[in-house]
């Protein structure tokens, strides 16, 4: 399709999908701040999961099928409706009057999501040679970064001075922006395929299999028992439905996941290091504003800064990344990602609530650094592998591993550190009746004012401990994440990839 594209078609283009990513990018990381005055306005410290596993989970689901409904009808038309769901999402979530809603219109957001991603990247392929690639997606990734910067920032200042309602309204306008300038200049040859065919079997087990699977693993050890009917009844579901799944998968002329990209041996292992690092990510942005705000007791807009070096490791990665896998390959570049992603993990395992302020702005700033490096790479492997043909679904895998990856590691995380809470409160005397609005009012710097000092003083201690934990899991998962990417082919991408990978 480059070929079709002209130079000035090329720019327009790459600044709507840029906007696009901007809007993306913004979206995700002003959430990260606004979680405690979020549980403040609705309570249920429980369910802040939920803001981003509703979002995560109906993203995941989603990606596959947009990014194989790209590939059989175009990427515009799905990026369009993609947008439109994510924009309606993103107002709806301003209006919520409760935190049941606010979860619902989260879930419509990562439906609309679930097709923009895949298809902003998936449109870089079709429209830039495989040697100019690199550079784009070191430009993506760079604005990527500059938004996770402003985004906390935004997000902290919308909270203390304002309201939280504004971080979701915050980006319709570049989405309608976006939207127009694709609309515009994107011009596709729609005669790609004489005949389409949706695997619709395919598509309904994957939903159904993979929606029961993230549920049970988002509510099991909270809201329910490991052993309760309910949740043995969606892990037999998802085992059905995903057994069934492989098997129409196997048969179908046009899958909707075609299985023989696991036949790739870097796109299989990228596989397994995008859904560990992607955990890792979410735990990060997740968790780390409730250290900063309940353990060392600042405010919404000092947690937003303290993420902002992240953004800016994020930066310089991406930058650095896409240029040295063009000379040292895919293996040497995400090893070297993976090393800052280990050296900020470690770091913050062994923080305590004594450690100065600048020393976790070191760590994720080195974090950032490491996922720049390994997001750029691992999205070149799942462009560079394949031809057109397969394009929208192996970069749709690609995102969906991600997105997978942060769903369950959410829900893992977040059971982990609720149950790491309830057990400490549990051991500790004196604090039997203790109540979950007052850990609610911790984490706001008005209840903590209000709170009797020896009881503010005991739970500070408990959420220390209870996070403290959750970062030295993370330190694991960040070393076995390195070990997975020295499995990868040492490849450079040529621009002969093109026409081979149409063979794979």
């Amino acid at each position: 399709m480059n070929s079709g594209v002209q130079q000035s078609q090329r720019k327009f283009i790459l600044i709507g999908i840029l906007v696009s990513t901007f809007l993306s990018a913004i979206e995700g990381t002003v959430t990260g701040p606004a979680g405690p005055a979020i549980i403040s306005s609705f309570g249920g410290m429980k369910l802040l999961s939920w803001i981003f596993t509703a979002f995560l989970l109906t993203m995941a689901v989603s990606t596959p099928i947009f990014g194989k409904v790209s590939d059989l009808y175009g990427r515009k038309p799905v990026f369009q409706i993609g947008s439109a769901l994510f924009l309606i999402g993103s107002l709806l979530c301003s209006f919520s009057q409760s935190m049941e809603q606010l979860i619902i219109f989260r879930a419509i957001q990562g439906i609309g999501a679930g097709a923009i991603v895949p298809v902003t990247f998936t449109i870089i392929g079709d429209v830039y040679r495989i040697e100019e690639r690199a550079k784009i997606q070191g430009m993506i990734s760079s604005v990527w970064g500059i938004s996770s910067l402003i985004g906390p920032l935004v997000g902290g200042y919308f909270v203390d001075y304002l309201n939280w309602r504004w971080i979701f309204g915050f980006n319709v306008p570049f989405g309608l922006v976006s939207m127009w300038l694709i609309a515009r200049y994107l011009h596709e040859n729609r005669d790609q395929r004489e005949k389409t065919q949706v695997d619709v079997a395919g598509a309904g087990t994957f939903t159904l299999g993979m929606t029961a699977l993230l549920f049970a693993l988002a509510t099991g050890g909270q809201y329910f028992s490991w052993s309760s009917p309910l949740l043995l009844g969606c892990f037999i579901l998802a085992a059905v439905c995903l057994s069934a799944f492989i098997f129409i998968e196997n048969r179908a002329a046009e899958p909707m996941l075609p299985l023989k990209l696991f036949r790739i041996r870097d796109i299989s292992v990228s596989t397994v290091a995008s859904f560990l690092t992607s955990a890792l990510l979410i735990g990060l942005t997740t968790y780390t504003p409730l250290w900063i705000q309940g353990v060392m007791g600042k405010n919404a807009t000092m947690s937003g800064l303290t993420m902002a070096p992240m953004s800016i490791g994020w930066l310089f990665g991406s930058v650095l990344g896409s240029r040295l896998i063009l000379t040292a390959g895919s293996r040497k570049t995400s090893a070297v990602g993976l090393v800052g992603i280990v050296l900020g993990a470690l770091g913050l395992a062994f923080i305590t609530g004594s450690t100065p302020h600048y020393v976790l702005l070191i760590y994720t700033f080195i974090y950032g650094l490491g996922f720049g490096y390994s997001t750029t790479v691992f999205t070149i492997i799942a462009q560079s592998s394949v031809g057109y043909s397969l394009r929208g679904a192996s970069t749709a895998l690609n995102t969906f591993v991600r997105s997978l990856g942060q769903t369950v590691g959410v829900a893992v995380l977040g059971s982990w550190i609720n149950l790491s809470i309830a057990s400490r409160i549990a051991r500790q005397p004196g604090l039997e009746h203790v109540k979950q609005d007052e850990i609610n009012q911790l984490l706001s710097p008005e209840g903590s004012k209000n709170m009797p000092g020896e009881l503010w003083n005991q739970l500070k201690h408990i959420l220390e401990g209870s996070l403290h934990s959750l970062y030295v899991i993370m330190a694991v998962i960040a070393v076995v994440s390195l070990i997975s990417v020295l499995a990868l082919r040492n490849t450079v991408p040529s621009p002969d990839e093109d026409a081979e990978s149409e063979k794979a």
